[in-house]
Formats: C-alpha cells, sequence, structure tokens
C-alpha cells in the first residue's frame, strides 16, 4: 500500500469515528429523563475522546449535553456559563448546530427563571440558526420549543401554526413519539390558553395516532388528557386516565414530581364526583410523597384540595383553618421561590455580565484604537474564511489597498495632530461607503483594506473610484490648509486556491502601479477584470 493510500484509508477511518460519535450524540441529546447522572457521565466520556483525536465540534456538544443536565439538576451558574461559552465558540466558529442548540437550552433556562421574553428571544434565534440540511426530525424539537414560547407569551393563534409546521416535520420521523410529542404539547397549549374544545380535539388526533400504530401513550401525555377532562367536566373518564398514568409511572421516563402530580390530580377527580373517602385517600397518599420526598410547591396545593375536600363533606370550619394554612403557605413557597429566583437571576446577570465584558475586551482587539476600523488581527481571522466561501460558491471577492499619498508630508508640514484628523476621516469616509458585503480595516499606518464581496469587474471599480473621489473631494482645507488629501488603490481578486498572503501581495502590487502611475488614481488588474467582468453579482 502506497503512503497516500494509507493516508487516504487513514482519514476515512477518522471521518467514520467522527460520524458514529455524532450519532451518539444524537442520543444522548434526545436522552432526556433517562437516569441523567448516567446521561451526563457518558457525555463527559465522549468529551474527552473527542479532545483526545482533535473533534472540537463533538466536544462542545458533548460539553453542551453536560449543561443541559447541570441545568436540569438545579446546577445554573455553572450550566449558564458552560451554554454561554459554548454559544460564544459556536458563533466564531460559525457551528449553525451548536449556535441553535444552545440558544434553545439557553431559553429553558430563562423560562425557568419566569423569563419568557428571553425563552422566546432565543427560541426564535435557535430556529433561524438550523440550516436547512439538518434532517427533519432533529429539526423537530426547535419548532415545537417556539411553539411553547410563543404559547407562553400569549400568541396562540401563532403557536397553532408552529405546531402545524411541527406535524409536518414529525411525519418524517421513525419514532411515533415525535408524532405524540408534537401533539402532547399542542393539546396542553390549546388548554393553557384556555381552549378545551380546541385541545380535546387535539387529544383525539393523538390517541388515534398512537392506537393506528400500536403506540401506548406515557404517563405524561396521559396527565395532559386527564387536565383536559377535568376542563371538560369529564371527571369519570379523567379518573380513569389518570389512574392509567400512575399505573404506567415505573416504566416511564418521568420526573421526579411526576407521581405526587399524578395522585393529586386523582383526588380532585374523585372529589368532583362526589367520592369523598377515595379522594382523602388519595389525597393523604399524596401527601406523603410529597412530605418524603420535599415536593413542597405540590404539598401547597395539596393544602388548596384539602380544604376543597373539607368544604365538599359540610366540615366548613376544617375546611376555613385548611384555607388560612394554604394561604400562609402559598405565601412562604412563593417568598422562597422568588429568593431564589432572586439568587438565580444574580448568578446569570454576573455569567452575563463577564460575557459581555470578555466580548467588549475580544471587540476592542480587533479595533484599530484611533479610528475606530476593524484591525489586521481582524483581517487574519476573518479574511481566509471569506475567501474560502467565495471560492467555494464562485461568489467574486475584491481585496482592495489603499494608501495615503505623501502622508509623511501632512504629518512633517501640517503635525501629526492633523495627520491622525486625517486618518480618523478618511476612516470615516471608508465606513460611510463600505460595502454591504466585505468590510474595511486599517491595514497598519497609512494604509487601509477593503474586501468586497458580490461585485463584478466593473462593479467594483466604480465603488472603488467612488470611494478615490470622495477622499479627493472632501474638504481638507481646515486640517491640512492647501496641501490635497488623496489616495491611490489597488486591488485584485481571488482565483482558485489562492491563499491570503498571495491575494493581498497581488493587490499591494496594483497599489504599487497606481503610485508609479501619478498616485490619486485606482489600478485593478486587467486579469481579474477579465476573469469576472459582465457576470452577474453574486450574494454570499
Amino acid at each position: 500500500m502506497t503512503a497516500v493510500m494509507r493516508a487516504s484509508a487513514g482519514s476515512a477511518a477518522v471521518l467514520a469515528v467522527h460520524a458514529a460519535r455524532a450519532g451518539e450524540l444524537d442520543d444522548l441529546e434526545d436522552w432526556v429523563g433517562r437516569d441523567p447522572a448516567a446521561r451526563a457521565a457518558r457525555a463527559a466520556e465522549v468529551e474527552q475522546e473527542a479532545a483526545a483525536d482533535g473533534d472540537a465540534v463533538s466536544r462542545m456538544r458533548a460539553r453542551l449535553i453536560q449543561a443541559d443536565a447541570a441545568e436540569r439538576s438545579g446546577e445554573l451558574r455553572a450550566a449558564a456559563e458552560a451554554m454561554w461559552l459554548i454559544n460564544e465558540w459556536a458563533y466564531e466558529h460559525r457551528n449553525r448546530y451548536l449556535i441553535a442548540r444552545s440558544h434553545l437550552l439557553l431559553g429553558r433556562t430563562y423560562r425557568n427563571l419566569g423569563d419568557v421574553a428571553a425563552l422566546l428571544e432565543h427560541a426564535v434565534a435557535a430556529v433561524e440558526a438550523l440550516e436547512d440540511s439538518v434532517p427533519a426530525r432533529r429539526r423537530l424539537p426547535y419548532v415545537v420549543k417556539y411553539a411553547d414560547a410563543l404559547t407562553e407569551t400569549g400568541s396562540i393563534d401563532a403557536a397553532r401554526e408552529r405546531y402545524r409546521q411541527a406535524e409536518e416535520l414529525a411525519r418524517h420521523s421513525t419514532d411515533i413519539r415525535d408524532q405524540i410529542m408534537v401533539l402532547n404539547n399542542h393539546a396542553y397549549a390549546e388548554y393553557l390558553a384556555g381552549e378545551p374544545d380546541r385541545a380535546w380535539a387535539v387529544i383525539q388526533r393523538m390517541c388515534t395516532t398512537a392506537v393506528a400504530h400500536g403506540h401506548r401513550l406515557d404517563p405524561n401525555d396521559l396527565d395532559t388528557v386527564a387536565s383536559v377532562q377535568i376542563a371538560l367536566g369529564q371527571h369519570a373518564e379523567a379518573e380513569q386516565t389518570i389512574l392509567a398514568a400512575i399505573g404506567g409511572y415505573p416504566d416511564g421516563p418521568q420526573e421526579a414530581d411526576s407521581l405526587p402530580e399524578f395522585l393529586l390530580t386523582l383526588a380532585i377527580t374523585r372529589r368532583l364526583q362526589g367520592d369523598l373517602v377515595a379522594a382523602q385517600d388519595t389525597l393523604d397518599e399524596c401527601r406523603d410523597q410529597c412530605e418524603a420526598h420535599g415536593h413542597g410547591e405540590i404539598l401547597v396545593r395539596v393544602m388548596q384540595e384539602q380544604a376543597e375536600l373539607h368544604g365538599a363533606t359540610g366540615d366548613f370550619e376544617r375546611a376555613f383553618a385548611e384555607h388560612k394554612r394554604f394561604h400562609a403557605a402559598e405565601r412562604e413557597v412563593l417568598s422562597t421561590a422568588r429568593e431564589a429566583q432572586a439568587r438565580n437571576r444574580q448568578a446569570l446577570f454576573e455569567v452575563n455580565e463577564a460575557r459581555q465584558e470578555a466580548e467588549r475586551f475580544r471587540e476592542q482587539a480587533r479595533r484599530d484604537p484611533l479610528t475606530g476600523l476593524r484591525n489586521r488581527r481582524y483581517v487574519d481571522e476573518q479574511l481566509p474564511g471569506l475567501i474560502e466561501r467565495a471560492s467555494r460558491t464562485g461568489a467574486p471577492l475584491w481585496a482592495a489597498l489603499l494608501d495615503l499619498d505623501h502622508f509623511k508630508q501632512v504629518n512633517d508640514r501640517c503635525t501629526h495632530e492633523a495627520g491622525d484628523r486625517v486618518l480618523i476621516e478618511v476612516a470615516r469616509l471608508l465606513i460611510e461607503m463600505e460595502p454591504a458585503a466585505g468590510f474595511a480595516a486599517r491595514f497598519g499606518g497609512e494604509e487601509f483594506l477593503l474586501v468586497i464581496t458580490g461585485m463584478d469587474g466593473s462593479q467594483a471599480t466604480e465603488y472603488l473610484e467612488r470611494v478615490r473621489a470622495a477622499v479627493a473631494e472632501y474638504p481638507w482645507g481646515p486640517v491640512t490648509g492647501e496641501l490635497p488629501v488623496t489616495v491611490s488603490i489597488g486591488a485584485d481578486a481571488i482565483t482558485p486556491g489562492v491563499a491570503q498572503a498571495e491575494l493581498l501581495a497581488r493587490a499591494d502590487a496594483q497599489l504599487y502601479a497606481a503610485k508609479r502611475a501619478g498616485r490619486n488614481r485606482v489600478c485593478v488588474d486587467a486579469g481579474a477584470l477579465g476573469r469576472i467582468q459582465g457576470t452577474e453579482p453574486v450574494r454570499s
């Protein structure tokens, strides 16, 4: 086997490993509610494996899964810090899937603090970041969460349209649970919106779909059904539904508070049917569960239901006393919740503040302090990616170097302060005329760079002529007196396989040609004009 063949085989093996790892990460992202500790532990192992062979994307995905598990366990600050760091890494490396995934989880984090506006903001960002190439099943959770966010912000009509889109996506999945999840969330949204009849219509479709595929609804789905049945006055039917949920509880992936929630619903259905003894027995069992496992918020609602039960038996004195206990406990729980929420908000504020401060430092490091333009560091970070993308898509990309003519005379005859003012004004002109697709940068000293995409040869030449004329025609008198200020400009376009250094060297050669030809002029490589002239502008 030749060296080339061995290298090719090795590359194929690495790609196979990365593909298998990506598939496992897909499963771990979907593995919510089932042994969260094991899920986080396996994600940590995958992170180490990915780091060992340089698979940076998988490493970040695995780290985000651990942050997800930490947030669900109440480790808010650590989780939020990790989510934001991964979000920033994703933006820096233009990884749209991780941008979307991190926004999705950040939305849930803020939702758990009651900030539904932030939930909607992150849900929108998550959906917008997903590329069209993401398979329907991987896109599905994002559309559903967007619909859920619209529901919580009171936009039920818009939410209905998103649930409809989610149903279409779910039909592409081979897992019937995806279709059931969409219908369950939609039904609960209608229930929350005070539309039990609409909710019931969706539930009927959910049940029909489940039966058609031989699928048994899980306990959380049944809890939604029971809630809607109670709202519709179908109390006996709700009792049977919630009993089925309780019966299926040990076998399904459930949150820790699911069983007491189900028991409370069962107690309510029995009271509403007049079976007060059974209702009391069920409520006592629910209370025992809450006290044993620390479900304080549910325990408060148990007190409320106990007051209703005392009233139903005619014991109004005990009903009144229990009602007072309920209100006192509700105030205490609310106060505790607000204190915890305040601590969590402070933690997130500090995380966000630190993140923004880091962003400011990064931005400052990529800006020229005198002119405010992008600097050489920014060029070195951004231009290679733009060249690669333009080469791949066939879009024109130009690099144009601008140099102030006889700038030393400005400094010598008009002071360095005047020279700084000239640089600042030229930069302002470049910012005002900055191309819609591209950027302007100060390259060093009196030299500037314009990166232009989406223009053919004549368009690029005309644009650069406008820039040259804008500098020459600017009223420089108050700054330099009778001394004119002009620029020479040299430009060239990319060719297949060109790198940044070569492209800039060719633009510099054209700049030198403009200087030799008398300055205050634009020189564009004739070969580039021949290659690109007359082509339609390509938008990147």
